[in-house]
């Protein structure tokens, strides 16, 4: 209880501190970030494989925990000895500096929560150590009345660290609603009003099919894969976009500055590298922006340069193919999403949105930087763990009714599902079942090649057990792989194939 107490009231205080300076990341959260950036790309895609898009909540989870179980471990060896457990504290307190170093910008304040937060669960430690010594029973040696001050002893221990820890736990709440900037970026938000047209789902590209994905997918359904810890709460006004590098005109421009170019719009799915064969990590949209394209076209973007490196404002960095933004598609800076300005959680106020590549090489979110470069010149976030340097999505599709596991009744059985190909479009989606010969499955309308393409298959299904496999074909001819592979180094590949239970009829 003693090292816990004392590090649960430093942790607190940081959070406090960090709070009142309205910094980004709280130390708590900069450790976080840390353990993400320095774990192996393969281990970071086992632990996403297994939780999804749960993985932040439970990794600050592991990070308390990881910090709590140290810091009772300092308590038990200051029993011992009260400066072999500071130094202790002292070196999780430097750790912890260097985290928020990574994460921050230095100013005179950065360290300060840091540093705060370590100089008080030095001296709580210090504090209650003789505290927690003489409350420890006495030796069987000692007379009668040792218990009666050991049993003082203790109460006054307990009393005292719990009204240290309960001091500790309003602090650190205190410190979170302080450092929380939510409410004024929602306001903010909620004050824009952008030229946005209306968005209905295109006509045809909604199957009527109960249980398949739906054909757009509203913000808070969205996927989200990212590395923030803490999403960056940014107000429009402060908002900038610095472009740069092989350039011939460096550019610096404001939420306004996009605003006055005017908004274009497109139907744009966004899948992950990490989506596995069946999974779930991928989404439609309605997206309004302006053209990267046109944006690069008033820098002036030099010969020799093949890439595009953006960087987010929490400092996340990708690189993106420069022929991938100025083809023709509809490579987006953008602003909106499915008609209403973009959320914290997707990027607000602008990210990044580039039809064909996942998007770890091409959907930055709180983009802040883009910088007009080569490949062979950098290296960015993922690319550094192990994925790819390109990252096109690959032809996949998947099958939403019925579900794996399911119990249907024998006869005719719908079979339902999505394809995509992003920026090729899907021409043909088949089912086999039990191996048999591929069947063609009717499509839905087909609004745009950048897009997911909802399809679905009238089965004559028999009773018992059976196996139905999907493929599809894009436009350019490419017909999808059986052949399973990884998400890593570049996405996975493989039929998704669900096993159904079929009942007889009546």
């Amino acid at each position: 209880m003693l090292g816990v107490v004392s590090g649960v009231s430093g942790l607190a205080v940081s959070e406090l501190v960090s709070g009142l300076l309205h910094q980004r990341v709280s130390p708590i959260i900069a450790v976080g970030e840390g353990i993400i950036s320095l774990t192996p790309g393969a281990v970071v895609e086992f632990f996403i494989s297994l939780v999804g898009q749960n993985d932040k909540p439970l990794l600050i989870g592991l990070t308390l925990a990881g910090l709590l179980l140290l810091s009772a471990g300092v308590g038990i060896l200051a029993l011992r000895s009260v400066l072999a457990a500071q130094g202790v504290f002292v070196v999780m307190g430097f750790v912890v500096v260097l985290a928020v170093a990574a994460r921050l910008p230095s100013s005179t304040t950065t360290y300060i929560p840091a540093v705060v937060g370590t100089v008080v669960a030095l001296a709580v430690l210090a504090v209650l150590t003789p505290r927690a010594v003489s409350s420890l029973p006495p030796a069987p040696a000692e007379e009668a009345t040792s218990w009666q001050d050991h049993e003082g002893s203790r109460r006054q221990f307990l009393m005292l660290s719990g009204a240290v820890a309960l001091a500790a736990l309003v602090a650190g709440g205190t410190g979170r609603v302080l450092a929380s900037s939510r409410a004024a970026v929602e306001a903010a938000r909620d004050r824009l009003r952008l030229p946005l047209r209306e968005v209905p789902t295109p006509e045809g590209a909604q199957l009527d099919v109960k249980g398949i994905e739906p054909w757009l997918t509203t913000q808070d359904r969205f996927y989200r894969i990212d590395t923030a810890l803490s999403v960056p709460q940014i107000l429009p006004e402060d908002w900038e976009l610095r472009i740069h590098g092989l350039v011939d005109n460096e550019l610096t421009l404001t939420y306004r500055d996009l605003l006055d170019r005017g908004l274009d719009d497109a139907w744009i799915t966004l899948c992950c590298v990490s989506n596995q064969v069946g999974g779930d990590l991928i989404s439609n949209a309605h997206w309004s922006g302006v053209l990267i394209a046109d944006v690069l076209a008033d820098a002036g973007v030099h010969d020799d340069a093949d890439a595009i490196l953006s960087t987010s404002e929490d400092g996340w960095t990708c690189g993106t193919p420069l022929a991938a933004v100025t083809d023709g598609r509809n490579a987006l800076l953008a602003m909106a999403m499915n008609g209403e300005p973009l959320t914290p959680e997707h990027g607000f106020p602008v990210r990044m949105v580039v039809p064909g590549l996942y998007g770890y090489v091409s959907a930055t979110k709180w983009v802040v930087d883009l910088e007009v470069t080569r490949f062979s010149d950098f290296s960015a976030f993922w690319t550094d763990r192990g994925w790819s340097e390109e990252g096109p999505i690959k032809t996949q599709s998947r099958i939403d009714v019925p579900k794996s596991g399911a119990d249907v009744v024998a006869g005719e059985v719908v079979v339902a599902g999505i394809a995509w190909a992003q920026h090729t479009g899907i021409a043909k989606v088949e089912i086999s079942v039990d191996g048999g010969e591929w069947a063609e499955a009717l499509l839905a309308a087909d609004p745009s090649i950048d897009t997911w393409r909802q399809w679905s298959y009238r089965w004559a299904a028999t009773t018992g057990e059976h196996e139905i496999s999907v493929r599809a074909t894009d436009k350019g001819g490419y017909v999808q792989t059986g052949e399973l592979a990884d998400v890593v180094p570049d996405g996975a590949t493989g039929w998704h194939t669900v096993t159904v239970n079929v009942t007889p009829a009546g």
